[in-house]
């Protein structure tokens, strides 16, 4: 099920910088004793599209969807409350494989096409946007636009780790190696390439591979057994998890599967196995269907905490279980726009909480207390370090520099409360609809206090997120001594990074950074 490229000897080639690349000593498979890590990603799920509360109350939003395999996730595990994701997909997957913060590694928006930025930075009528890392993540130093690191799958394969990739890949734009997930060390690929949806979620359409779309980017590969079947995209994603998964379950070798689903984004379309339920409580065709993707999603999870208990696994299986970005909500979505991560401000693609503020469970037997919350704040470059530390990977060197911190000590103790560095965010791109919290931005969170700074007007919002989680209440004008030391904390890193910021086409200078408009208005 694999992605080829063209030719044997480009094969090789990338075989050959994959391979030095690893500053790891070479070793066997380690014993069993070693865990086994299911990294259970979902794309567009927000905070609130689940029946498991991540707040201090059940709400509406709750009771509307049924995740019942996420419930048994919790009730065995850990539910982090405040962990947090860029607001579009690619940054999130990136940042996830090489433990950068997107300022620094600059793939900042969704990449596709080799070489090319976004219609919509082209052609903003007000800002000059930067040439960002439109070509994702590489292993090949000589692709230019791309960030050249050592990612995380290569590390635990070559720490003796079977690795399984399985849907939605993401990482590097057509035409370059990192489009294939094998590239980047997955011992197996399962419909991972350049695209970041499906062209559909239809068996009976061939996910895309039929018509007018047959040669379509989006057309999801190497699923054509399915073709013809009335049969759910994350359902066949699922079962083609497990075949993969009982290679080294026999070979009784630790594995690493990376189960990456499609679902919960566009298209909206309905898994038949739960839609009729929806409709029946009197929700909108849009929602219902919305609805009916997250129970899909959810069935999947429940599937494969099934294998791993049936196999006698479970006692020596870490599952994680995150989300890339905030739940879709500017566009798309039935109802209201803005409103379907209440009490979340906003969705995917805003700086705003509802854009990067996800659901997150982990379990780790004889580690994480059962049935326990953290409220600690963590972002998604902390999962390497983390999952490299659960795997006893140790005296890692990478081509890059890690931002990432690990949580392992958090799953050891929630109650230990480590919210006093900063968390950064930096979009310095255009993703296109419009709504709070969307647009070029740079930000910081950093204890109660969360600064987003907006490129197009350079304005501030200050936000207490402990007392006012939707967002409502910009204190930029009251608590100026505050704004000040969160645009000198954000510059500062900025700067460190080298972090890419727009020009104003009117004046044909960069935005300001942070703390020189901070001062400017506090003078």
């Amino acid at each position: 099920m694999n992605l080829h490229f063209s030719t044997a000897q480009n094969k090789l080639i990338v075989f050959i910088i994959l391979a030095g690349m690893l500053s790891l000593k070479s070793c066997t498979p380690k014993e069993i004793s070693s865990p086994n890590i299911i990294l259970f990603l979902v794309d567009d799920l927000g905070w609130q599209d689940t029946s498991v509360p991540f707040w201090k109350e059940k709400t509406a939003l709750n009771e509307r969807y049924h995740t019942p395999n996420m419930e048994r996730l919790a009730a065995q595990g850990m539910k982090f409350t405040q962990a947090y994701a860029t607001a579009v997909c690619s940054p999130t997957r990136i940042s996830l494989m090489t433990g950068m913060n997107a300022a620094r590694h600059r793939v900042t928006n969704w990449t596709l096409r080799k070489d090319q930025m976004k219609s919509s930075e082209k052609n903003h009528e007000k800002l000059q946007f930067p040439y960002w890392n439109v070509n994702g993540l590489t292993i090949d130093s000589t692709i230019d636009h791309a960030v050249y690191a050592t990612p995380l799958p290569a590390l635990l394969k070559n720490a003796g780790y079977h690795t399984i990739h399985v849907g939605k890949a993401h990482f590097g734009a057509i035409g370059t190696p990192c489009e294939n997930p094998s590239n980047i060390g997955f011992d197996v690929n399962i419909a991972g390439h350049a695209a970041g949806a499906p062209g559909s979620y239809l068996g009976t359409k061939n996910f895309g591979n039929s018509g007018n779309n047959k040669n379509s980017p989006w057309s999801v590969p190497g699923l054509e057994k399915y073709h013809g079947q009335d049969i759910f995209l994350t359902e066949a994603l699922t079962r083609e998890a497990k075949l993969a998964l009982d290679i080294p379950v026999q070979k009784k070798q630790p594995f690493f599967l990376y189960m990456s689903l499609y679902n919960v984004h566009v298209p909206i379309k309905p898994d038949n196995r739960f839609v009729e339920k929806y409709f029946k409580i009197g929700l909108d065709s849009t929602e219902a269907k919305y609805a009916s993707m997250v129970e899909s999603m959810d069935k999947s999870l429940g599937d494969l905490m099934d294998y791993i208990e049936t196999n006698d696994l479970a006692k020596n299986t870490i599952v994680i279980f995150m989300s890339d970005n905030g739940g879709l909500s500017a566009q798309g979505r039935g109802g209201e726009k803005h409103t379907h991560n209440f009490p979340l401000s906003s969705g995917k693609g805003s700086i705003r909480e509802g854009g990067i503020r996800e659901p997150m469970l982990a379990k780790w037997p004889g580690i994480t207390p059962p049935n326990t919350v953290n409220p600690n704040y963590l972002i998604i470059e902390d999962f390497f370090p983390t999952i490299l530390e659960m795997a006893g990977v140790r005296d890692v060197v990478t081509l890059q520099h890690v931002d990432g911190q690990s949580f392992v000590s958090q799953l050891k103790n929630p109650e230990r409360i480590t919210q006093s560095r900063p968390l950064f965010w930096h979009y310095p791109n255009q993703w296109g609809p419009s709504g709070p919290g969307i647009g070029a931005y740079s930000a910081v969170r950093l204890g109660d206090w969360k600064l987003i700074y907006y490129h197009l007007d350079e304005s501030f919002e200050l936000f207490n997120i402990k007392n006012d989680i939707g967002e409502n209440r910009n204190l930029a004008d009251q608590e100026v001594e505050i704004l000040l030391e969160l645009a000198n904390v954000l510059t500062n890193y900025l700067k460190s990074v080298d972090a890419q910021m727009p020009i104003h086409k009117s004046t044909n200078k960069p935005v300001a950074w942070p703390h020189e408009k901070a001062l400017a208005l506090k003078n």
